[in-house]
């Protein structure tokens, strides 16, 4: 009688753990399969304490970023800051978060995703203890560009860790989540600065995010499973190009905002920024070992993909500072009452984010960017052709949803696009390269549609306001307009989850791989270099006896077909 041999009995149906197999297939896969079910289950276990975690570190992190606007004038009035300094509380963090998003990602690659997580996450919560601390207005200024190096830092390895957590497979669902959370994130802001400004005092805006943070540090180090990335080296001139040219563009975007798009010191930023990218792009073509490999916007999905974010937070984000703003400017709601009635924004969004990422790993993300971006460019232009003086709040409520739900449309099938298009260890880079890309849109869609509202309007009065905000919100409305165009007439495909890394290696080498980072469940190897037919691999836990081969006539359930998105 042929025998399997199992690590650990399953039960009272197995002696001595040996499980007689004669009595045909049906029986040895009864008695076998409570051996993989304990690591599975401790697994998606695992799992989805990640996806709590980074979920939530994410949303604290791009929640700081935009409670600070509703606290200024409290921050003014207690600390007595100059209108500049209030600006650099703000400019400081942008400034230090855009600038490093490609150095977190390169750091997290190089010294390890889940220790650089860590390492972040403590200097985040650290500074805001600092700023809330802050007796003076540079102190405050420091501490907020601190917390940007630390939210640069756990930014971009929030994404990987998931992709590295999750299988293929499995990550629609977690994509969707992740980002509904981090969409809340940016929709709540106003709500939550308003009520705890209005409630307490400012200073809690930044002493919210340390009880978040320590208890934070001792889950991730706990449940994380530490990650690199594909090189053993970091890429040293590589770092520097980037992060100067970066600091030169974004610096310029957020100083344009008061000196002027035409002033010397803009203009001698932005281009030197340019120069240095340049420098940037052609030292990554012909590195070995490249920080951000320039193939990956030679892939279509990538590219596009990139644009498509760079546009919607161009638009969405600007448009969003300046709504917050109307509520309060034109209708006269405290703060608190803005936020409340941006509620139904949030809400779409976090509704619909998780729908996206399931329904888009089957269908492939181009159909939801596409109407992402159609639904948020209508949302626009329904409040642009409504907003005045005396517009009521219910007239706006039909708009805000379709702005959510558009925005949600996007967030998910656009991370897993990114995904898709790179293999499973070149997620940190590319995911480092998509939030460089995203959040210089936003910068740039902030300074475009200031501009566009100082020159048009201004805050002298409601009608001033009104006739800024309508063209700065039809400027938000071409550019989304834009990016909808682009994905719709530059087709590209996503890879639904099984097979990917090695249709990724075959169409750079022409040659098919193995399959590319899949294990078997629990680590554990076939014995005497017996492999299973069909090229799976046993469950976790059971092995083969040396030398013999399963039954005849069993094989292992093979993978499903790979399924093709969209078309190329």
């Amino acid at each position: 009688m042929m025998t399997l041999r199992r690590r650990t009995p399953a039960g009272p149906s197995a002696s001595n753990g040996v499980v007689p197999v004669a009595a045909g297939p049906a029986r040895a896969a009864a008695v076998l399969a409570p051996t993989a079910a304990g690591p599975a289950r401790a697994n998606r276990r695992r799992n989805n304490w990640t996806l709590g975690i980074v979920s939530i570190a994410l949303f604290m992190v791009v929640l700081d970023n935009l409670v600070v606007s509703i606290a200024l004038p409290s921050i003014h009035r207690d600390l007595g800051a100059s209108i500049q300094s209030l600006e650099w509380t703000v400019n400081a963090y942008v400034l230090a978060y855009a600038v490093l998003l490609l150095t977190g990602a390169a750091l997290g690659d190089r010294f390890g995703r889940r220790r650089m997580f860590l390492g972040g996450l403590a200097l985040f919560t650290a500074a805001s203890a600092g700023a809330a601390l802050a007796p003076t207005t540079d102190l405050l200024v420091l501490a907020r560009a601190v917390q940007g190096a630390g939210a640069a830092l756990v930014t971009p390895l929030t994404l990987t860790l998931l992709a590295d957590a999750f299988p293929a497979e499995r990550r629609g669902m977690a994509l969707g989540v992740w980002s509904g959370i981090s969409g809340a994130g940016v929709a709540i802001g106003p709500l939550v600065g308003g009520a705890v400004v209005q409630g307490i005092s400012w200073h809690w805006i930044f002493w919210i995010n340390v009880p978040i943070g320590l208890v934070l540090l001792p889950l991730a180090a706990r449940v994380l499973r530490e990650s690199h990335g594909p090189y053993g080296s970091l890429d040293l001139r590589g770092l520097a190009l980037a992060s100067s040219g970066a600091f030169g563009v974004v610096f310029g975007l957020v100083r344009a905002q008061s000196l002027g798009w035409t002033s010397p010191t803009v203009l001698a930023t932005m281009l030197g920024g340019a120069a240095l990218l340049l420098a940037f792009v052609r030292w990554e073509r012909r590195a070995s070992e490249p920080m951000l490999p320039m193939s990956f916007f030679s892939k279509r999905a990538f590219a596009v993909t990139n644009f498509a974010s760079l546009t919607m937070y161009f638009g969405m984000f600007g448009s969003i500072f300046f709504l917050s703003q109307f509520m309060q400017n034109v209708l006269h709601n405290t703060p608190l009452q803005a936020g409340l009635k941006i509620l139904v924004w949030t809400g779409a969004t976090m509704v619909v984010a998780p729908l996206a990422g399931v329904y888009s790993q089957r269908l492939g993300s181009r159909p939801f960017m596409l109407a992402g971006l159609a639904l948020q460019a209508a949302a626009l232009a329904w409040l642009a052709t409504i907003l005045g003086v005396h517009t009521a709040y219910t007239a706006m409520i039909v708009p805000f949803v379709m702005a959510g739900a558009g925005m949600a449309l996007v967030f998910a099938p656009a991370a897993a696009a990114i995904l898709s298009a790179v293999r499973t260890e070149q997620a940190g880079q590319a995911s480092g390269a998509a939030n460089a890309i995203r959040e210089t849109g936003g910068v740039l869609g902030v300074a475009v549609l200031a501009s566009v509202f100082t020159g048009a309007g201004g805050y002298g009065s409601p009608h001033a306001f009104v006739a800024g905000v309508v063209p700065a919100m039809w400027i938000g409305v071409a550019v989304l307009s834009l990016g909808a165009l682009a994905v719709l007439v530059l087709p590209f495909r996503t890879l639904a989850a099984r097979g990917q890394d090695e249709l990724l290696a075959r169409d750079a080498t022409g040659v098919a791989a193995p399959a590319g980072g899949v294990e078997p469940a629990g680590g554990v190897e076939p014995a005497g270099g017996v492999e299973p037919a069909g090229g799976v691999e046993p469950a976790g836990g059971v092995e083969p006896a040396r030398g013999v081969e399963p039954a005849r006539g069993v094989e292992p359930a093979r993978a499903p077909a790979l399924v093709l998105g969209e078309a190329a």
